[in-house]
């Protein structure tokens, strides 16, 4: 939790403030004075008494018990200062503008690391060091402009870099986004993203509290913890949205099974948000468009009226929405016949509703009281308006700003000419209002929030009948992939359908197998992991005589410890896997098996513990779902089985943590059943 000193401060002190407001102590006093901190301040400087109106101390040693530090002094003189403050003057809240620390070299994360311990030891909270401060409804904070427009219910951003933060802030100012408070994390040496998260979800009060968060993310230092916090606020009511730099795959490492070539910490990422809910972007832009959304009345539908004086953008509007999945329905009757009366000759009301050029400000009031009581099957508009430059279009921003607060259904306002009508444009933001200045990134946008899932999906508690017995199994396993018959009894203990098999070191012990299981078979090699990579895989064996050439053959590949039979499936060929990743636990993947998995990379993932819900979706969300579903008048595959069995590995793999890699590939699927024909599995025991 933060400490209640640097959230609600009575007394700050800027440490290193000076006259200079182009300094960040001289900028951060300013800001505090311009946005009338209502509390004590004093500056702190050697060489003045007074620093623009406001008392000044020569020295921190002589200052008076303060609440919040802000401190702008070379990290060679925040250690000794801040001892000072924890020890002497009851300081409990600090940031940290200087940079010097653990982003320089081994000597500042030494000095950061005590820095930290000497807060800690007095149980106060540190925002930074290396960033640009907090903004709250009681201060501003921050050596930086602009500093936004502050509402209790704007969004809350917390960012891991200073300038992103301010570059974000400016861009949202334009579009009419307020803000109920900013956290820059810098160094994140005590309090992160998570952390910031963590105390906005413990005080959130449903009355009091923004609904909105904004997060941009460097790095994820806790994922637990965020995906524990963003999943409770979004259960109460909030939405967040994301930006997660450093998503390139440049990263990733070769690895030895499917899973770990596909599974990377940026799918992981992926599968976090998803499980919390949150909406992740890509960009700033993407990212105040779709904070912008959510402070708009929630879409509830996805038949959408695009309402517009310039055909352009609605066509551009209309790719957008429908390649996204929502529709820009033709609007074909009696009313609409009404309604095209009313407007100048030239219009259309098909949808788009297009009013022409000189369309006025009556008329768009007439269309959208169509849209909103006459058109039922319309769940939104967009209303894109903008000017050649040629006149005013105040009195249409004023129709524009009444409708959006008084109509039932939404209202995006889509408002381009962000040159020609400025003024315009300031004046229906003033209002309150958000406006978007580009259609495409508008109508990505809003399929993104509207499909994103924001409610959150129980997990279904772990089946651990057999709990005590895997345990015994990995305690007795040695690090590295387990043997065949291990790799059985797991998935066995874990209640996964096992193609019968039998590992023989001689043709006399494959004859004796075919007895069991009859012909035709399939014969892989024992040892190495990838077999069919060095030939080592034959099928459809039918006969004595090609079991005995095939063993021959199958032996000599080097490495060839034994071969396995099993008797050879038909179906589908599908994939499950998981991949431990770091912090985030595992990964648990699906999709078409065999060589598709390599060739389609077509691959849906889930953070375990994965609910039979979250299997669903992840088995829908294929792009080759089709495939399983059944074309072409062939059976697909039993859906439920498939869910079961993801869900199943997740079980196992929560019980087992050790397990790094698992591959299930393939299972052959069909109507009736899901059956393992081949696996293996990579484990990882610590000391």
């Amino acid at each position: 939790m933060l400490h209640k000193n640097l959230i609600e401060p009575k007394s700050i002190a800027v440490i290193g403030a000076s006259n200079n407001i182009h300094t960040p102590g001289g900028n951060a006093l300013k800001n505090l004075i311009d946005h009338q901190f209502k509390g004590t301040l004093i500056a702190v400087n050697p060489k003045e008494t007074e620093v623009q109106g406001v008392k000044c101390y020569q020295n921190v040693t002589e200052i008076p018990q303060i609440d919040l530090a802000i401190i702008a002094i070379a990290a060679k003189f925040t250690l000794q200062t801040i001892q000072v403050l924890t020890q002497q003057k009851n300081t409990r809240g600090f940031i940290i503008f200087s940079a010097g620390f653990s982003e320089k070299d081994a000597e500042g994360k030494l000095l950061e690391e005590a820095i930290v311990n000497e807060i800690n030891a007095v149980g106060g909270s540190l925002l930074g060091p290396n960033n640009i401060g907090l903004i709250n409804q009681n201060y501003a904070g921050v050596f930086t402009t602009p500093i936004p427009k502050l509402d209790k219910k704007g969004v809350d951003f917390i960012s891991g870099s200073g300038a992103t933060a301010v570059f974000i802030i400016e861009a949202a100012m334009a579009s009419g986004l307020t803000f109920s408070s900013v956290y820059s994390v810098g160094n994140s040496a005590q309090i992160g993203v998570e952390e910031v998260l963590e105390h906005l979800d413990v005080t959130f009060d449903e009355t009091k509290s923004s609904k909105v968060k904004l997060l941009y993310i460097e790095s994820i230092g806790n994922p637990k913890k965020l995906l524990k916090h963003a999943s409770s606020l979004i259960k109460k009511g909030c939405k967040i949205a994301a930006i997660k730099a450093g998503s390139s795959s440049a990263g990733s490492r070769a690895a030895s099974s499917h899973t770990g070539a596909l599974a990377n910490s940026d799918i992981a990422v992926d599968a976090l948000f998803k499980k919390a809910g949150i909406v992740r972007c890509h960009g700033r832009n993407e990212l105040i468009t779709v904070a912008s959304i959510f402070m708009l009345p929630q879409l509830k539908g996805k038949n959408i009226a695009i309402i517009t004086h310039a055909g352009g953008p609605a066509v551009m509007l209309t790719d957008a929405l429908s390649k996204n999945g929502l529709n820009v329905p033709e609007i074909k009757n009696k009313k609409s016949k009404e309604l095209l009366e009313k407007l100048f000759l030239g219009s259309s009301v098909s949808n788009p509703i297009d009013f022409l050029a000189t369309g006025t400000a009556e008329q768009l009031e007439t269309i959208i009281d169509y849209c909103e009581n006459e058109f039922s099957k319309i769940d939104a508009m967009v209303v894109i308006f903008g000017s050649p430059g040629l006149f005013e279009v105040y009195d249409v921003y004023d129709i524009l700003s009444e409708k959006m607060k008084t109509c039932k259904k939404p209202i995006f306002p889509v408002l381009p000419s962000v040159v020609n009508v400025k003024k315009e444009i300031d004046y229906f933001v003033e209002k309150g209002n958000v406006m978007f200045p580009d259609e495409v990134i508008f109508g990505n946008a809003l399929a993104k929030t509207r499909i994103t899932n924001l409610t959150n999906k129980d997990t279904q508690p772990l089946n651990s009948s057999n709990q005590k017995e895997i345990r015994n199994l990995i305690a007795s396993a040695t690090n590295g992939y387990l043997t065949p018959k291990q790799v059985k009894q797991l998935l066995e203990l874990s209640k996964i359908p096992v193609v019968s098999e039998y590992i023989c070191s001689s043709v006399k012990e494959c004859k004796n197998a075919v007895e069991k299981t009859d012909f035709p078979i399939v014969m892989k090699i024992v040892g190495p992991i990838h077999k069919s990579d060095v030939g080592g895989i034959i099928l459809n064996i039918d006969s004595f005589e090609k079991l005995s050439t095939s063993f021959d053959k199958i032996m000599k590949i080097e490495g060839a410890k034994g071969v396995l039979i099993q008797p050879m499936k038909k179906g589908t060929e599908l994939f499950i896997g998981a991949k431990k990743e770091g912090d985030f636990g595992h990964l648990v993947l699906c999709g078409l098996g065999g060589i598709y998995i390599e060739v389609l990379k077509d691959v849906t993932a889930a953070l375990a513990p994965v609910s039979i819900n979250e299997a669903e979706d992840m088995i829908h969300n294929l792009k080759s779902y089709k495939i399983i579903q059944g074309v072409r008048n062939q059976k697909g595959i039993n859906e439920n089985l498939f869910a079961e069995i993801i869900t199943k590995i997740s079980n196992l793999v929560t019980i087992a943590p050790e397990i790094m890699e698992l591959d299930l590939n393939p299972l052959l699927g069909n109507s009736e059943e899901i059956i393992a024909v081949d696996a293996r599995i990579r484990i990882e025991k610590t000391n």
